[in-house]
């Protein structure tokens, strides 16, 4: 029996380091009166840069021409938006047993945010797995992302979230999902310029999502909501979310095997549908819990930097997989209409 290969330095996402600073600096330096309704407006306004440079990125045309591969997208979709947020709502046993109710909150929030993108191709990458799928799946993921993850925040979440009001819904409209199509509408323009200049962007994104978490840890640290938090209460979140990703990265693998997906489709299943993305869920929640944000990410942003050390080590424990695995399921990944006809006998 072999022993897992574990890699010789577990992967500490320096953005998360990024984050963790912002936070501390919210901390000591919360944003006070003129400064906060400035610091509100700037996150207000980085949101809607975000969801806007998010749909003009996006390639739709490239998420459609994966449909034909319709049930690998399927499963990952209810894996994200279905298994997650149903383990999610059982969880709620856990109040005020082990979890106070924000937390909980912010727990039930990670389970409706919409899957990465990029780790997951990172990782289906160095597994050998299916790249194209997980891709097109983690684009699937994002765009139903944009509507489905308010939606199910505003039914699940109930008031902490702003309920189905016709104020929080115009908020939602506003600042995510109009930027967004704006973004799509105007992709053919600024599709370009998007690419040629990636990595300077790269920086507006991330910098821009520092903001937003600023924003809202400085008006948690004012509100003093962080005297609900204490190390025990911390500690016990961190357990249940391990839970919660080992439950995920098992019925990925193993039901997807039971609906018949070959290795190589396995791989990309696992990766993009027990992933949750950070860039997509911290915007977001700005917009959901307005000043109860800060305990609402708290549980996301543990997550992220869970599920990056523990992908890790398994996508480098797939990419020693047998050669034989490998070479068998692509056998079983050539269907019989396109293999080429025995030439007659004459």
């Amino acid at each position: 029996m072999r022993r897992p290969h574990l890699p010789a330095r577990l992967p500490l996402d320096p953005y998360v380091l990024a984050l963790l600073t912002t936070v501390g600096l919210a901390a000591l330096l919360p944003a006070r009166g003129p400064a906060a309704t400035a610091a509100d407006l700037a996150s207000t306004a980085a949101v809607a840069l975000l969801f806007f440079l998010y749909g003009a990125r996006l390639s739709t045309r490239e998420a459609l021409d994966g449909l034909r591969h319709w049930r690998l997208h399927l499963t990952v979709l209810a894996c994200t938006f279905v298994l997650f947020p149903l383990l999610g709502l059982a969880a709620r046993g856990l109040v005020p047993g082990l979890l106070t109710a924000p937390l909980y909150g912010g727990l039930l929030f990670l389970c409706l945010v919409p899957s990465t993108v990029q780790s997951s191709i990172a990782f289906t990458s160095i597994a050998r797995g299916n790249v194209p799928a997980a891709i097109c799946a983690g684009s699937f993921s994002s765009l139903a992302g944009i509507v489905l993850t308010p939606l199910l925040a505003a039914a699940l979440l109930g008031g902490d979230a702003g309920g189905f009001s016709p104020d929080s819904l115009l908020e939602i409209t506003l600042q995510l999902l109009l930027p967004f199509l704006l973004g799509q509408a105007l992709r053919p323009r600024v599709g370009g310029f998007l690419v040629r200049h990636k990595q300077v962007l790269g920086y507006v994104d991330r910098g821009s999502i520092l903001l937003v978490v600023y924003a809202a840890f400085s008006a948690g640290v004012v509100a003093g909501i962080w005297h609900q938090v204490s190390l025990p209460r911390l500690t016990a979140l961190l357990l249940v979310e391990a839970v919660l990703l080992a439950v995920m990265l098992l019925a990925t693998w193993y039901g997807a095997a039971r609906l018949g997906f070959g290795r190589a489709d396995r791989v990309a299943i696992q990766f993009a549908g027990s992933k949750k993305s950070l860039a997509a869920g911290l915007p977001m929640a700005s917009v959901l819990f307005g000043a109860h944000a800060a305990l609402a990410v708290l549980p996301l942003m543990l997550f992220h930097q869970m599920q990056l050390m523990v992908c890790a080590v398994i996508a480098r424990r797939r990419a020693q997989d047998p050669v034989s695995e490998l070479t068998a399921d692509r056998v079983a990944d050539v269907s019989p209409a396109r293999q080429r006809p025995a030439p007659r006998a004459r």
